[in-house]
Parts: structure tokens; sequence; C-alpha cells
């Protein structure tokens, strides 16, 4: 484990030992492997609960699209590494003017006889 600052959030990438082009199997498939490794189950000291701890929320950072993007957006923002994604501006409502459909007859129906079988 190397050195981090008292505050400062783990990468998940290096965590789970991947890029940051890894696909969602790849992800998953890390994940696995690290607790195979980790074994919490017959594992009980404070190292390896911290050690799962990072892992596990490394994990759902990166499994989740939208938290993976925000991530990545903030990373890059902090290293300069790539220009800022621009913001989207939200898709401007519209209003659809339909003209009003002459409404159909009601429907009838006469009465309704009972015949007994032929």
């Amino acid at each position: 484990m190397q050195a981090r600052d008292q505050g400062a959030e783990p990468d998940p990438y290096a965590v789970l030992g991947l890029d940051s082009a890894a696909t969602a199997g790849e992800i998953t498939s890390a994940f696995r492997a690290r607790v195979r490794a980790l074994r919490p189950d017959t594992r009980f000291d404070a190292v390896t609960a911290a050690r799962f701890g990072e892992v596990k929320a490394a994990y759902e950072t990166l499994r989740d699209p939208l938290r993976r993007a925000a991530y990545d957006r903030r990373h890059r923002r902090i290293e300069g590494s790539a220009p800022p994604v621009p913001r989207v501006r939200p898709a401007q409502p519209f209003l659809l003017v339909v003209e009003a459909a002459r409404p159909e007859p009601p429907l009838r129906a006469g009465p309704v006889r009972w015949e007994p079988g032929r």
C-alpha cells in the first residue's frame, strides 16, 4: 500500500489494478479477484478489513456509469491531463399543438337476447 494524504480518496483504478479504459466486465473480474485474494470471511484483521473497504468502494464507484463519469471528470480536472468535458445544455421543452379531433359518436349496442342452444 502506498502512502496517501489523510483526506484524499484512493484512485479506484489503482485499487483494482485497472486502466481507465477498462470495460464493465474487466471491472467486475478485477473486483472478484481482489475479494478472493482478501478473503474477508476467513481473515479478520484491521488491515484486511480496511483494504476490503477500499476495494468495495472502488468497485461501487466504477461499476455505476454515472459515478464513474463523475470521478473521471473530477480526476481529469485535478490532474489536468485532459480538458474538462463541456457541459451539455438540457433539451429545450417544446409544445406540440394538435388540432382537436372530433369525438366519435358513442358506441351503441341493442338489447342482448339469450337463446337456448339449438
